[in-house]
């Protein structure tokens, strides 16, 4: 019996046949649907007569489609059938033919395989492989590639399936970066999620439901399920998700299938549908959730109904925390995530839910406070489901090379949790590629090669950063907060306006402009305050308002404002501006407005006192504008000073540098 990695090898050796028609980054257009195919074609190879004969007695009736899908799905035994009279075999017999006899076989497939060769867009593979004259010898190579049950079990099957997945992604790494995440960050993201879960996993009939919204090829919920058969193999996990890419959805689709995963309900595992408008799975709650939803997501296209929902779905509504810029939903897919947690029930067996998810440091501090990002930071913290955030080295995506950060999001922290948010950094904690992958020039060590896998051994750093977790403890690279530690209070300091007043000719003339009917008051206003500059507008206000009331003139509003824009100009010595009366205080300069983020821990008073007036003696705080946000700023936390280099060292080195120039340039001059 082959072992799964000499069949993957077996499989990648096939691609080679592509070459020319094909860019490697494409293969897989062909390679997984073509590996799909084959082993549907050898699971129900054992009750293909049976199927064909119930096929036979039934296909003249009134029976509607999916109700003979279900009875021809018992015939085979599986949760798909092919009730075609072809087979890998059978398409051999006529060359000429194949792509036609190849379409028709997909064709006599159950609905639910059908569509997922529909999401492959394979029918355009078909064209394009007889085209190049290749079609045949393609699927001949593939008659060789025995994947019948007897000799590959479903559990090696998905893990051949899942070498050729990474394989094929690592090869489109342009591209990879949409629905593919490292291996080894999956890895990561999974001990977390499941770290704290000996006790529940290990009891007798045990069974978990795991949702990732932003699915891609599947690669977060096979490795979830590699963890529980090497750690809980007694305990069920159902994974279930849900993906808009459409050969992502596809292969994601077929590896469920392949491995025969009982979907635990109606519907299928895995959907296909954009998760900000169309939720597969509303109204259910799951265990665990786990994602990587694209870095920077542009949500333009979905705004109007997830703006709807946030405003008319009140409790209900996912977005009810708020809504991040247009222009990245990476916090959509968190409140997603968060409405569908387990309550926390014991008595009736519900534990609460855990979730992990992989951000870029926008969702950080990205918005101030009263903003959506801070909202929903807030909304999180203050229910106490942050649980700790551990920050990745940079270089770790195909796509990107930027910073990325692990949430873990839970509503049952442990006692010892509660209150606290843990800061991981595990920035430093990588080893070198052997061959960089795109933007990937570095991994987080994953240990000795486990089965399946086709890696020299490294070291574990990944058990390093779990165990780093899991001590909960302050040290160099782990930090514990209180929650309140990242909020805010975001208070508006206000100055006084100042304004000091003089009349001129020019100024006088486009007042008259503008109120030309004003002429006798203006004349009247002048002869009696004269043309030198006035530093108390308070006082020029009064004697203006004493004059037109003795000359029985009455302004409107509207030209009381235009002789003071016109009139007066801001200057520092000017007395502050009265607003009404004094005992109403003064009118705030809009120019000098400043704001201060008061820790939440902090009197805002004592702070005001301390920071601000020493150095603004004339600053007032005004509270009714006060706003409360939430930021994690990392690098703050985890800052390290470096001492600049001496002055001496410095010159010492720019010597050496002109020493080395001048002797250069005597080379070539001499």
């Amino acid at each position: 019996m082959a072992s799964h990695s000499d069949l993957a090898n077996l499989i990648w050796q096939i691609a080679d046949l592509l070459r020319g028609p094909y860019r490697p980054p494409q293969y897989e257009r062909v390679m997984l649907p073509l590996v799909v195919l084959r082993r549907f074609d050898c699971v129900l190879a054992d009750t293909k007569t049976k199927v064909l004969a119930e096929y036979e007695r039934r296909k003249t009736g009134k029976l509607a489609d999916d109700a003979l899908d279900r009875i021809l799905n018992k015939a085979s035994g599986h949760r798909f059938h092919n009730r075609s009279g072809l087979d890998f075999q059978r398409l051999k017999g006529d060359p000429d033919n194949i792509d036609k006899h190849l379409t028709s076989y997909i064709n006599g497939f159950s609905a639910n395989v059908r569509r997922i060769f529909d999401y492959f867009e394979f029918g355009n593979e078909i064209e394009r492989m007889r085209e190049a004259n290749i079609l045949y010898l393609v699927v001949s190579e593939f008659c060789d590639v025995d994947l019948h049950p007897s000799k590959v079990p479903n559990r090696d099957m998905g893990l051949v399936f899942e070498n050729l997945i990474r394989r094929f992604n690592e090869l489109a790494n342009e591209t990879a970066g949409d629905h593919f995440t490292p291996r080894e960050v999956i890895h990561l993201m999974v001990d977390l999620l499941f770290m704290d879960a000996d006790d529940l996993l290990s009891k007798p009939g045990t069974v978990m439901r795991m949702l990732d919204p932003a699915c891609g090829t599947g690669g977060m919920l096979a490795e979830a399920q590699r963890y529980m058969r090497e750690h809980h193999a007694a305990a069920k996990l159902y994974v279930y998700g849900q993906d808009y890419n459409k050969r992502a959805f596809a292969t994601a689709a077929s590896d469920m299938l392949m491995k025969e995963v009982d979907h635990n309900g109606g519907g299928e595992n895995i959907q296909f549908g954009d998760t900000f408008t169309e939720d597969r799975f509303e109204g259910q709650r799951f265990d665990y959730l786990i994602a990587n939803p694209p870095f920077g997501v542009d949500w333009k296209k979905q705004q109007k109904e997830i703006v709807r929902e946030h405003e008319k779905g009140g409790e209900k509504s996912r977005f009810k925390a708020g809504l991040p810029r247009v222009n990245d939903g990476s916090l959509l897919f968190l409140q997603h995530m968060i409405s569908k947690f387990e309550d926390v029930d014991p008595k009736n067996h519900k534990h609460g839910s855990r979730a992990a998810i992989v951000f870029s440091g926008s969702p950080l501090f990205t918005g101030g406070a009263g903003g959506g990002e801070s909202e929903i930071r807030r909304w999180i913290i203050e229910n106490d489901w942050l649980e700790a955030i551990v920050a990745l080295p940079e270089q770790m995506f195909y796509n990107t090379g930027i910073g990325t950060y692990i949430w873990i999001v839970t509503n049952r922290k442990a006692q010892e949790r509660k209150g606290n948010i843990q800061l991981v950094d595990a920035r430093d904690i990588w080893i070198p590629m052997r061959r960089s992958q795109g933007d990937k020039r570095r991994k987080i060590g994953e240990g000795p090669a486990r089965e399946g896998e086709d890696r020299a051994d490294e070291p574990d750093q990944i058990g390093d950063i779990v165990k780093l977790y899991g001590r909960f403890a302050r040290g160099e690279r782990s930090k514990i907060f209180d929650n309140a530690d990242f909020g805010y209070t975001r208070v508006t300091i206000e100055r006084p306006l100042r304004l000091r007043y003089r009349m001129s000719v020019e100024d006088k003339a486009r007042f008259l402009d503008a109120a030309p009917h004003l002429l006798d008051d203006i004349q009247a206003i002048d002869k009696a305050l004269g043309r030198e500059p006035e530093l108390d507008w308070n006082s020029v206000s009064a004697s203006v308002g004493k004059l037109l009331k003795k000359r029985g003139s009455r302004w409107k509003a509207s030209e009381e404002k235009l002789f003071r824009a016109v009139f007066t100009a801001k200057d520092s010595a000017a007395e502050p501006v009265e607003k009404g009366g004094r005992s109403e205080g003064f009118e705030p300069d809009p120019d000098l407005r400043d704001f201060e983020n008061v820790p939440l821990k902090e009197d805002v008073d004592a702070y005001f006192a301390r920071e601000v007036l020493p150095h603004i003696p004339d600053a007032w705080m005004d509270r009714m504008k006060d706003k409360v946000g939430y930021e994690i700023n990392f690098n703050r936390h985890f800052y390290k000073f470096t001492p600049p280099r001496k002055l001496a060292e410095i010159d010492a080195d720019l010597k050496k540098a002109e020493d080395e120039i001048l002797r250069l340039l005597r080379e070539v001059t001499e």
